[in-house]
């Protein structure tokens, strides 16, 4: 994590995001006995390094742009170049390669699917490294990348989609997970969105400081849940809870203190944050009001999924099977001071970036954004008109201030009279919409359709493919090239067989047949030869009279 966040060009950077990737395998796949362990750590294995390809292209294709990789000398070759924003090039190319490195690491959609996966891992893994640390590894890179993404509007449009669509997938899933830790995996998941988003509107500043506050009360959270877990003896599912409010109080009012923070309730650092972001996504050039909505709608789902699992937890009528309960517990030191340290910080962690609105604070209380505005400045004039162009008056900023925390404490008062009051109007509501409901616990069915359009689409469906190309096509190939071989060594033995050889043999015959008249005449004896000189002088001598 040290070598990705203090590097300073892409290469070097790209080694830390391997880094981080490879521990993360090694961390899920902690328990190695169990087969969902070890096959959630080769899923986040391999679906981030589908999103490090797009992540290694972008790179090089800012090299061929700007000739550096390094960040300081990418932003100077940038400065002078004018916005993308009518026609898709290289930049933008770029930029969105880029971004697909980042939906990997930051588990955006589509490559969001093996965060939830990951929490076969130990919970403090859950809590270090996929809720503050390396999930957030893509926001920071984009936020870092924040001067290429400024030239290309169209990229951040699409970066602004994909933050608000996962935000909400993720969070009307969780709504119905009944795994403490999985409920909150798809809050992680939920929440990156939201910084996706606020990357998308050109708010990087905002995104930078959701990441900071998340890291506060998530870490805070997930660590409760393994309070939870260790005082139940094991116990994820939250049907088997309830009660335990004045059982391990340290961890019901520590992770009570990490629910209204991520509610976003005034005063807290979820809101501060929260509110920034859906201000920015309502008044932004980049945004829009639909985009608005949706963060809006998902604030409030947020609300009422955390405070589900706080009343199904910590509230109502104890469900803990009768051997569990007489073993619980409230957790040992070890393990609460760091909660009640997180609790602070989820208490804290905001006040260091107040709205401007609040003109009675002093500047020191948006000492966050001011720290960063020298990393984030424009050094681009159609960049900063644009962010002039946007002028909203203050009532407007109140306005959508307390409807963002009206609809916060909506969600936890439907949460409370589902879970609190009449715990049986979630079984009549599960029962009227059973297939929402069923499509909603297994996750839109999305990890159901990659397994049919890539395990066994493209990869397995892609192996027979090419298993039968090689039995039918090269195998074929080779043997009709063999049956063609043996075909023509057939022809050719019988050529040699019967022409040449035959050939030869007639040709021998008829010189034995003409030789044996030779033959005759020569005997080896010495008496013969002289007998047959004797009659050819006869005959000589013969022929010679007779033409006297």
């Amino acid at each position: 994590m040290l070598m990705l966040v203090l590097a300073n060009n892409y290469a070097l950077l790209f080694v830390g995001w391997e880094g981080v990737g490879l521990c993360s395998y090694l961390l899920i796949g902690f328990y190695f006995h169990k087969k969902s362990a070890g096959d959630a750590g080769k899923k986040a294995f391999i679906v981030n390094r589908v999103g490090d390809a797009g992540f290694i292209l972008g790179m090089l294709l800012l090299f061929a742009a700007t000739g550096s990789v390094k960040f300081t000398e990418v932003k100077e070759a940038l400065s002078g170049v004018p916005a993308e924003s009518i026609e898709f090039g290289m930049l933008s190319a770029a930029a969105l390669l880029l971004f697909v490195g980042a939906t990997g690491k930051s588990a955006q959609f589509p490559l969001y699917t093996w965060l939830p996966d990951a929490m076969e891992g130990p919970t403090p893994v859950s809590a270090l490294i996929h809720a503050a640390t390396m999930v957030t590894a893509g926001v920071y890179m984009v936020a870092r990348s924040n001067a290429l993404f400024q030239l290309t509007p169209m990229t951040s449009n699409i970066v602004a989609l994909i933050g608000a669509f996962t935000a909400i997938l993720a969070a009307s899933i969780g709504l119905v997970q009944n795994d403490i830790k999985r409920v909150l995996a798809y809050s992680t998941v939920s929440q990156l969105g939201y910084m996706v988003l606020a990357l998308g509107v050109g708010a990087y500043w905002v995104a930078v400081f959701h990441l900071f506050t998340h890291a506060f009360f998530k870490a805070l959270l997930f660590l409760g849940s393994g309070s939870v877990i260790h005082a139940l003896s094991g116990e994820q599912d939250m049907r088997n809870m309830g009660g335990l409010k004045d059982k391990i109080p340290v961890t019901h009012w520590t992770m009570f203190i990490g629910s209204v923070a991520i509610a976003g309730i005034p005063g807290l650092a979820g809101f501060f944050s929260k509110d920034e972001i859906l201000w920015q996504t309502f008044s932004s050039p980049l945004g829009s009001k639909a985009l608005y909505v949706v963060g809006l709608a998902t604030a409030g789902m947020t609300a009422f999924y955390m405070w589900r699992l706080m009343f199904l937890t910590f509230y109502g009528k104890s469900r803990v099977t009768p051997e569990v309960e007489a073993k619980i517990h409230e957790s040992p030191a070890v393990m609460t001071v760091p909660l009640m340290v997180l609790a602070a910080g989820s208490v804290l962690a905001g006040w260091v970036g107040v709205p401007k609105l609040w003109s009675a604070f002093p500047e020191s209380f948006r000492l966050f954004e001011h720290w960063l505005a020298p990393v984030f400045e424009s050094t681009h004039a159609v960049v900063e008109e644009a962010g002039h162009a946007a002028h909203h008056d203050a009532g407007t900023e109140w306005m959508l201030m307390a409807l963002s925390v009206a609809i916060a404490v909506i969600g936890i008062l439907i949460a409370r009279h589902f879970y609190g009051t009449n715990p049986a109007i979630p079984d009549r509501i599960e029962a009227s919409l059973k297939p929402l409901h069923t499509t909603l616990y297994n996750k839109w069915y999305v990890d159901e359709i990659y397994d049919f359009l890539f395990v066994n689409g493209l990869c397995k469906g892609g192996g027979n493919v090419m298993k039968d190309f090689d039995s039918n096509v090269v195998d074929g190939g080779v043997n009709g090239a063999g049956w063609l071989t043996r075909f023509s060594s057939t022809i050719s033995i019988w050529w040699d067989t019967w022409i040449i050889d035959g050939a030869v043999r007639l040709s021998s015959f008829l010189v034995k047949i003409a030789s044996y008249p030779v033959r005759i005449l020569q005997t080896g004896q010495v008496q013969a030869y002289a007998l047959f000189v004797l009659a050819g002088v006869v005959l000589f001598f013969g022929y010679y009279i007779a033409g006297r």
